[in-house]
């Protein structure tokens, strides 16, 4: 379903320009605003033995810290997402940049594990606020090409924050201790707080929120795009491409330490080099964003990670040495470079109308996919890669049938050029 075309001309159009643009600066904040929860989530997870023990409690409690932050990352973006929609987008993001520095600086001085869970809870509440946020400042700047540029740019640091901060915190635990990593949060987060009183300005001011709910009541422009096949499609091939992702993340250390016999050193040199691939292509994506279609960009991508993951599949299930995964794991981490900043661009610009919403429901479905497949990679035991691969596999099928099926809708909910709809 599209969004009405009488609608759509509607929108109104203030150019970029004169709302101050996407400024590095402004460019460099927002991807701290999307890289605190990720790095609050992974940094401390080399941490967990230690934690138990000076904490008193067992593993399913410390578990249960991880646990209570996902979740109140989940349910963050779903009422800061639609708030920034109602109120602007600085008040919000400031009252969940001061609330994350206060539960970030109780998380790291918490006596017990009790105390630890609930910070972790009201942490991951408050830190949603940044990365949900973020994106509707894009959405509300630029669209098309101009925003899948600045969200592969922003992918640079958001999108490799999940992978290099378990290894981060593997090469500090032992300097630092458990306090010292969430220290470390706690200076992330008051950087985000710096970072948006300096730099960070109205993007959705009254006049523009005014016009939009006339709109929105005289027409179904709002919910249309939130139903529509180029924003559900989307979003769905965002949220399963990330899926993948945290598949990888939650079995290389078996994949990689006990499958292929690497040390945790040779672990780290892989993982680190799978992390600098994800980034170089998430740069490369930029660039190429101002010259080739977006959706051509997504679709590549999307089918290198699809053929990656048969690779690993047939690999798994053949008498080979385990070492020949990593080049297929390598390829597959890569591509979603291509694919992250491209599927976020064109989920939101086919729901401008209510951009802190989509946004909201983008960044949920982005971790309750991820929370949901994380356990599920290691069924099989720690010396078989068939679950993972099998696992890769259908995420990345699912991925790219919602990726087709959105674009079928065509390019005028997307508000792309017309150019775009051509292929590379």
């Amino acid at each position: 379903m599209n969004t009405p075309a009488a609608a759509d001309t509607a929108i109104p159009t203030t150019p970029a320009a004169s709302r101050g643009g996407i400024t590095s600066g402004l460019l460099l904040v927002l991807a701290l605003l999307s890289a605190v929860a990720p790095f609050a989530t992974d940094l401390y997870l080399p941490a967990f033995p230690t934690m138990a023990a000076e904490l008193a409690t067992d593993a399913t409690s410390v578990q249960l810290t991880l646990t209570a932050f996902l979740v109140g990352i989940s349910a963050g973006q779903l009422v800061f997402g639609p708030l920034s929609d109602r109120v602007g987008r600085v008040r919000p993001l400031l009252a969940g940049a001061v609330l994350c520095v206060a539960a970030s600086v109780v998380a790291a001085t918490a006596p017990t594990v009790e105390i630890l869970v609930a910070a972790r809870l009201v942490q991951g509440l408050a830190g949603a606020a940044g990365m949900v946020i973020g994106r509707a400042i894009i959405s509300d700047l630029s669209s098309g090409k101009a925003a899948a540029r600045a969200f592969s740019l922003m992918m640079l640091v958001g999108g490799i924050a999940p992978v290099i901060a378990p290894l981060l915190g593997s090469l500090l635990v032992g300097t630092l201790g458990w306090r010292g990593l969430l220290w470390i949060v706690v200076a992330l987060a008051v950087a985000m707080l710096i970072g948006v009183i300096v730099v960070v300005r109205e993007t959705h001011p009254a006049a523009r929120r005014a016009e939009m709910r006339e709109l929105r009541a005289r027409t179904s422009a709002g919910k249309g795009e939130l139903r529509s096949r180029a924003y559900l499609g989307n979003t769905l091939a965002f949220g399963f491409a990330f899926a993948v992702m945290m598949a990888y993340i939650s079995a290389s250390p078996f994949v990689y330490q006990v499958q292929m016999g690497l040390s945790e050193v040779q672990y780290g040199v892989a993982f680190g080099a799978n992390a600098l691939a994800l980034a170089v292509v998430s740069g490369i994506s930029a660039r190429l964003a101002a010259t080739r279609s977006v959706r051509g960009l997504l679709g590549l991508g999307l089918t290198l990670v699809l053929l990656s993951a048969v690779a690993v599949l047939i690999i798994a299930l053949a008498p080979v040495p385990a070492g020949w995964l990593a080049l297929p794991l390598f390829v597959a981490v890569a591509s979603l470079g291509l694919v992250f900043g491209n599927a976020t661009a064109l989920a939101l610009a086919a729901a401008r109308h209510a951009a802190g919403f989509a946004s909201a429901v983008l960044g949920a479905l982005q971790f309750a996919l991820a929370g949901l497949v994380s356990p599920l990679v290691s069924l099989g035991g720690e010396d078989t890669a068939v679950p993972l691969a099998g696992i890769m596999t259908g995420l990345a099928v699912i991925a790219l049938g919602c990726f087709a099926v959105a674009r079928r809708s065509g390019g005028s909910s997307t508000r792309l050029d017309v150019a775009e709809a051509l292929e590379l």
